[in-house]
């Protein structure tokens, strides 16, 4: 045998001894694998049969564990553990250190004994204000019982901040007045409330807190400028628009033609049937009642910043407010709720949760036909939007429209020069600040 023969005889020996080693390292990793996953699949079967009964039982201990902060259950953890160790090991400073922890524990709870008779109203004045308005609430605390009762701290929060107040000792009937500001300075919906009153030990280990009233809403109203009567000429029809359709019941006299089978004899013009000698009806125009509806973009992409929004919830509660105290029929729908119309002071409130987010629309089409699908169809459509929309985006929406409804785009950019263009048909107004809203309205109208 040659030198060549046996190196190959010797490789072909040792591919034949790995062969059962690979094949062994193959069969071990896929067991090793198959385990992992049949514990992994028994672990998720054991999460959704014990997470369910370990939200049950929060749900039940709450109300008698809830006075217990995270120190106190940090405090009860380590002093349990101190004392199992302590035993275990024979350890008599972790045993001592642990019937420390539970003592100081058990000294606290002195801290909770006892009930409050808290009779607590909260006041706003006003209820209602202007951005950047004065806000003052009032905290009043009564003892309603017949016992004295010791100093307490209440908590109020308001909007997104706490405020703490020291309640001192009172007497039966006694009363204690806390004066406090609600800051105003953005467009929202603030809750002062619920008041509650707190007590516990200095160490913060254990807290009880009892709500005594419920929350109280301050409602920040976007600022807005008065326009003239009518929504500034836009809907000045207010019993009625004659259409080009014809219908056999209305106000507006159109024509007559021969009776047919199933018409209503209350319109047979019997002096023309009497002269032509066969029965006349009328005919009538179509009327409709004047109905505007107004449009606001939410979305973020829409806007080149947050006040460039605000101007934009501006100018649509001045016009929507306005339209509504002349008695004219009005929609008010956003990319996420419509705005009740029935009262100025409605609008308004609704108009302070209105805020920006991204938009789940495809298009700004898409947005428009999707809000206005359920509402009747409008004599005035009114569409408010950003700086960020083109002329092209207000276009898609007006081929949603009916032929006979007027279109208008207000679009607000801050700085900008108040403008009125005419773009295929649609009214397009610029407006940089709140004070332009009544100039380009006037403008709209001539």
């Amino acid at each position: 045998m040659t030198t060549t023969e046996a190196s190959s005889a010797r490789r072909a020996d040792q591919r034949a001894s790995r062969k059962p080693q690979l094949s062994l390292l193959a069969t071990l990793r896929r067991g090793v694998q198959r385990t992992g996953a049949a514990i992994v699949r028994a672990a998720r079967a054991v999460q959704r049969v014990v997470t369910p009964l370990l939200v049950l039982v929060g749900e039940v201990l709450r109300p008698y564990v809830s006075f217990v902060s995270r120190a106190g259950w940090l405090v009860l953890i380590v002093g349990l553990a101190s004392l199992v160790a302590g035993f275990n090991l024979g350890w008599q400073e972790v045993t001592a250190l642990g019937f420390a922890l539970l003592a100081a524990l058990a000294v606290c709870v002195i801290f909770l004994i006892g009930r409050s008779t808290y009779a607590v109203t909260i006041e706003l004045n006003p209820a209602r204000v202007v951005v950047g308005g004065r806000a003052m609430g009032q905290l009043t605390v009564t003892n309603s019982g017949t016992q004295s009762l010791l100093p307490a701290v209440m908590e109020l929060p308001v909007g997104g901040a706490v405020a703490e107040f020291g309640i001192p000792g009172l007497k039966p009937g006694e009363l204690h007045d806390e004066l406090f500001s609600v800051p105003t300075e953005r467009r929202a919906v603030i809750v002062a409330g619920p008041a509650r009153s707190v007590r516990g030990d200095a160490l913060g280990l254990l807290r009880r807190v009892v709500d005594w009233t419920g929350p109280v809403d301050l409602y920040v109203h976007p600022r807005t400028t008065p326009l003239n009567p009518s929504a500034a000429g836009l809907v000045r029809d207010l019993e009625g628009q004659v259409t080009a359709k014809i219908t056999n019941n209305d106000l507006a006299f159109h024509a007559l033609r021969p009776y047919e089978p199933g018409d209503d004899r209350r319109y047979v013009h019997w002096r023309t049937s009497a002269r032509t000698g066969q029965l006349m009806v009328r005919q009538f125009n179509e009327t409709r009642r004047s109905q505007l509806t107004m449009v606001l973009a939410e979305d973020t992409a829409a806007y080149a910043d947050e006040q460039e929004f605000e101007l934009a919830v501006s100018a649509l509660a001045s016009i929507a407010a306005q339209v509504i105290r002349d008695g004219t029929q009005i929609s008010v729908v956003t990319e996420s709720r419509a705005l009740r119309t029935h009262a100025p002071t409605a609008l308004l409130d609704d108009s302070c949760r209105v805020d920006m987010a991204p938009t789940r629309f495809p298009s700004p089409r898409e947005f428009v036909r999707s809000v206005t699908r359920r509402l009747p169809p409008p004599s005035v459509l009114i569409v408010v939007a950003g700086s960020r929309w083109t002329p092209a985006d207000l276009r898609s929406i007006q081929l949603l429209m009916p032929t006979d409804t007027t279109m208008i785009g207000i679009i607000v950019s801050r700085g900008a020069s108040p403008a009125l263009a005419r773009v295929s048909g649609i009214g397009v107004l610029t407006i940089g600040e709140l004070s332009d809203l009544p100039k380009v309205m006037l403008r709209v109208q001539s």
